[in-house]
């Protein structure tokens, strides 16, 4: 009897641990959110661009020449930074571009970005069609339709869209393709400190915009520095190596102002939360430290042309270096797939106090 006993407890002992196991799967194979909607530009776009008429585009080799997928629309040989944090988030795929999002795959969440895009609505105009700020918020407007109507009713689609991620990563294009070129008349309108204040200004409209309409969770993207891209040492850096600090430092007043920004939305808005992401200061380290990450060069471009290979991007089936994670520059603007993990990956989990503020991303999932 007492032998039954013991079988019959063992039995039910096993079967526990083998519950615990089964539940314990499903539940770390559940994303930490339930949707991941992505604004940007170049950076971050992952296709929007391919069917319009543009000169912002990367769907051809070698762009993606190290993705599964091949050329998507990405610019980077490889994975993008949100690319890392779909994954670090626990999806199985990454977001859809919003060119392609339909039915239910818009339940995981999707990418709006687009290259040559930026805050300001003429900003990339001498490049063709993208789609600024503004328009990527009103195509997320209509995800939200899209949204309203499969969950039934707009208070569970309220209740969903305020579990998900909303990364934001604007301001590049406004000095690449706009402040800093002649053509375009803001340069002489504003100094830097004036020039930020507009773009916080028009970005903080559209983050209001979105909270609107039921995103409760912000991770905002500071911008790099620009000042150190193969493009600008190309046109600005007697020795080809040397930042131009003009630029960067205008970058950092447009950083400071986010930040401000996080703040005060954090103050006004107690039902949201919102963090800032340093790119600068990570970008900063990956300059300072190349060898620490195994890179060997940080100032020119994997592929391209001219100077540093930072004239253009890559020409279209152009053979690229074939030490690809030696290089923290893909093209002229962007890096390669070995600079954007790191960055992802700082980003999600912070590896220094001053990558995130008031925390990273993990936490903002957890919360």
């Amino acid at each position: 009897m007492e032998l039954i006993k013991n079988k019959i407890w063992s039995f039910y002992f096993c079967s526990i641990i083998i519950m615990v196991i089964i539940l314990g799967k499903k539940v770390n194979g559940d994303p930490l959110v339930p949707c991941y909607f992505i604004f940007g530009d170049s950076l971050v776009d992952n296709g929007n661009n391919n069917n319009i008429a543009s000169l912002a585009r990367a769907n051809y080799l070698p762009y993606g020449i190290d993705f599964p997928a091949g050329p998507t629309g990405r610019f980077s040989n490889g994975k993008t930074t949100v690319d890392v944090i779909a994954e670090l988030l626990g999806f199985d795929d990454y977001p859809l571009p919003y060119a392609r999002a339909s039915g239910q795959s818009i339940l995981r969440g999707v990418n709006y970005a687009s290259a040559a895009a930026g805050i300001r609505q003429e900003t990339g105009q001498q490049l063709g069609g993208r789609i600024p700020f503004s328009g990527q918020v009103n195509n997320y407007k209509n995800t939200v339709s899209q949204l309203v109507q499969i969950l039934g009713d707009e208070n569970q689609a309220a209740n969903y869209l305020s579990k998900c991620i909303y990364s934001v990563g604007l301001g590049s294009n406004d000095y690449l393709n706009n402040y800093l070129m002649p053509a375009y008349s803001t340069s002489r309108r504003y100094n830097p400190q004036q020039y930020a204040q507009v773009l916080i200004q028009q970005y903080a409209q559209n983050i209001r915009a979105m909270y609107n309409y039921g995103a409760r969770k912000f991770a905002l993207i500071g911008i790099g520095q620009i000042g150190c891209s193969p493009n600008q040492l190309a046109q600005r850096s007697g020795d080809g190596r040397t930042c131009d600090d003009r630029v960067n430092s205008a970058n950092r007043l447009f950083n400071a102002q986010l930040k401000s920004l996080v703040q005060q939305l954090n103050n006004q808005l107690s039902d949201a939360r919102f963090v800032y992401i340093n790119v600068y200061d990570m970008f900063q380290d990956l300059i300072n430290n190349p060898a620490t990450y195994g890179f060997r060069n940080t100032n020119a471009g994997c592929c391209g042309v001219g100077r540093n290979n930072g004239q253009i991007t890559c020409l279209p089936f152009q053979r690229p270096c074939p030490n690809r994670n030696e290089y923290l520059f893909w093209d002229a603007f962007h890096p390669t797939e070995a600079a954007n993990v790191i960055i992802g990956r700082r980003s999600f989990r912070s590896q220094s106090s001053s990558d995130a503020y008031p925390f990273d991303i993990e936490r903002l999932a957890q919360i």
